[in-house]
């Protein structure tokens, strides 16, 4: 019998492109945990259907005609006590360098939030809030029984100054001294906001024994060219139970029914959030993800609407919140100047090990680079850096090549005499491996070690703010796929654009493998599989990576250069075959000590074969 073998680095890095590509599509398939959330919330509208429950209505506002005193009369007679501030229509700009709001009268809310130093991938201005993507709103109760909700009730605004700091209050009064407000305080070069709720003299106007809750409802807008790929990158994002960081599905629609401790919540907008936080954490919140994006046409909009339901407590009949608004960038060194809130921890890093390596290693090497090289050349830098670090694993790995390969026919002879007893075979083969001071398996631990970092560097690339907009050679967003040609027609799996940068990478990636595994196809023709794995990883890598960050694939390709050129230089001035042979003969010549594992493992096959022989 004929024994098959491969080299492990091949198959590991067939592997890893294999996982990558499956779970491209596993995010676009819902869970088990998202189908039954989907059964759950089915079985809640048919419940709805069969039980109605009779609930007071929501008040809510009419289209005025400020003009007919007899229609803000009806009006200020459905709103009740909160109808004593004018019924204005209008709004109050609050702005600083970076940030641009507009607040809106009616509800008190922001009704425009633009980014005054970002623009969108077709160089229009760039709003995370505009035409009502968003609304904001507490429900309450009077105490007369009527249910209103803020956006259907008029503020009216006040500018005043604290140091360089701006103020609006916004006040929904039912007197001149009782009112509920909201505080929004804008600082210079900030995009974090001080944002208050609190009431004034209502405790004998809001029942506080009835539930009080704030609803934060915003659609995502489109800012890149494919609204799938930033779609990938929209979610839901949150701090809760003492620290815990969780997030709701990106590629369907999610709901949480009741988490707890809530310290903060982020709408991320792949590079853009819209965040809120608290000093007094919310008890419970209802959150919901749903997914607005269908195909990849200029037509779509809008990508995830977020949905939070928050309830809020009155003490002593009373209103005190103190919160803090971000519209801004998610970028670490924004984010970062809010360590107590701890923002950061709403980039998405990765997690485990690779979150770590992302955040402590690569981002602050970038960030270094990037500051006085031309984006592009500090990935290639980036790159050269860490196949340098990485070249002893490299060593590792071409040296366990190298012994296989010596010890081949041996291993062949052994195969041949022990043909018919497969048993005897292994023996055999592990006793030469043992004095020979070689092992199979260790091709397999390098590439496990590279592993973090393969993960590691397939999260930083995409969603690396640093690299947003910024051009490489043909590239014009080094954080989006490079487009070299387009498509009358779109091919599945692939698009409907050609990037070049992955066709480089293919083929480097290509000539690596040949590197490592053509040998061994040329002298086993009884194994097909490994012509396949040879053309099909970097056939995976040319159609998956069309539609990835453009630096990413930079990166591998660029390293799949750096790797052959080191495995090139290893074989013709490091490693002498000979050499190896010689010291592989002179250790089988010496008597070498089992460890316990390998006793152990000798011993069973010892006793199985005399078992074997018994019968």
């Amino acid at each position: 019998m004929e024994e098959k073998k491969f080299d492990p680095k091949t198959l590991i890095g067939f592997l890893l492109i294999f996982g990558l590509f499956v779970l491209w599509f596993n995010t676009t398939q819902p869970t088990a945990e998202e189908l039954e959330a989907q059964k759950k919330e089915q079985d809640k509208v048919e419940a709805s259907a069969t039980t109605e429950k009779e609930e007071p209505a929501v008040a809510q506002t009419p289209v005025l005609n400020l003009n007919d005193s007899t229609e803000v009369a009806n009006y200020k007679s459905k709103i009740g006590a909160f109808g004593y501030t004018p019924s204005k229509e209008g709004t109050t700009v609050l702005e600083n360098n970076v940030l641009f709001l507009k607040v809106d009268n009616k509800g008190g809310q922001i009704v425009e939030a633009k980014m005054k130093n970002f623009v969108t991938y077709d160089s229009l201005p760039l709003y995370l809030v505009k035409d009502n993507n968003s609304s904001f709103g507490i429900t309450f109760t009077t105490s007369d029984n009527r249910v209103l909700d803020t956006k259907d009730l008029f503020f009216e605004p006040t500018i005043s100054k604290n140091g360089k700091n701006t103020i609006l209050s916004m006040k929904a009064k039912v007197s001149s001294t009782d009112f509920l407000e909201y505080r929004y305080e804008i600082k210079p070069d900030e995009y974090l906001l001080d944002f208050n709720i609190r009431s004034q003299g209502l405790n004998g106007v809001i029942n506080s024994s009835a539930p009080i809750t704030l609803e934060w409802k915003q659609k995502g807008i489109r800012h890149s060219k494919s609204v799938t790929y930033e779609n990938r990158y929209t979610r839901l994002t949150y701090n809760h139970d003492d620290g815990d960081i969780s997030k709701l599905s990106e590629g369907s629609d999610d709901e949480e029914d009741e988490e707890v401790d809530i310290k903060w919540l982020s709408y991320r907008q792949h590079f853009f959030s819209s965040i809120l936080a608290s000093d007094t954490h919310f008890k419970t919140a209802k959150l919901s993800s749903k997914n607005l994006v269908e195909d990849d046409t200029p037509e779509t909009k809008y990508t995830k609407e977020n949905t939070a339901i928050l309830p809020l407590e009155a003490k002593g009949g009373e209103l005190a919140y103190n919160m803090n608004l971000y519209y801004g960038p998610t970028d670490i060194q924004e984010l970062s100047k809010y360590e107590d809130l701890g923002l950061e921890d709403s980039i998405p890093y990765g997690w485990g090990i690779f979150g770590f390596i992302n955040r402590y290693v690569f981002t602050p090497a970038y960030t270094f680079l990037s500051g006085f090289l031309p984006y592009g050349i500090a990935i290639i830098v980036m790159t050269i850096m860490v196949r340098l670090l990485m070249s002893p694993v490299t060593y590792k790995s071409y040296l366990s090549q190298a012994k296989m390969k010596v010890l081949k026919p041996e291993i062949a002879e052994i195969g041949e005499k022990y043909k018919d007893n497969a048993m005897k075979k292994q023996q055999e083969t592990m006793k030469l491996y043992n004095k020979a001071g070689a092992s199979p398996m260790s091709g397999c631990l390098p590439a496990l070690v590279q592993l973090p970092v393969f993960y590691a560097l397939f999260m930083f690339f995409p969603t690396s703010f640093a690299l947003r907009q910024k051009p490489f050679l043909w590239a014009d967003d080094l954080s989006s796929y490079d487009i070299i040609a387009e498509l009358p027609f779109h091919i599945p799996l692939y698009g409907d654009h050609v990037s070049l940068f992955p066709i480089l990478a293919s083929i480097a990636i290509f000539f690596y493998m040949m590197m490592t595994s053509g040998q061994n196809m040329q002298q086993q023709p009884g194994m097909p599989n490994m012509k396949f794995i040879l053309y099909l990883s970097p056939l995976m890598m040319l159609v998956f990576f069309n539609s990835y960050a453009s630096g990413l694939s930079l990166y591998y390709f660029v390293s799949n250069l750096i790797t052959i050129f080191i495995m090139l230089a290893i074989k013709k001035f490091i490693i002498d075959e000979d050499k190896i042979h010689a010291k592989i003969q002179e250790n089988k010549k010496k008597p070498k000590k089992e460890n316990k594992f390998q006793k152990k493992m000798r011993e069973m096959m010892e006793q199985a074969e005399e078992q074997k022989k018994n019968k």
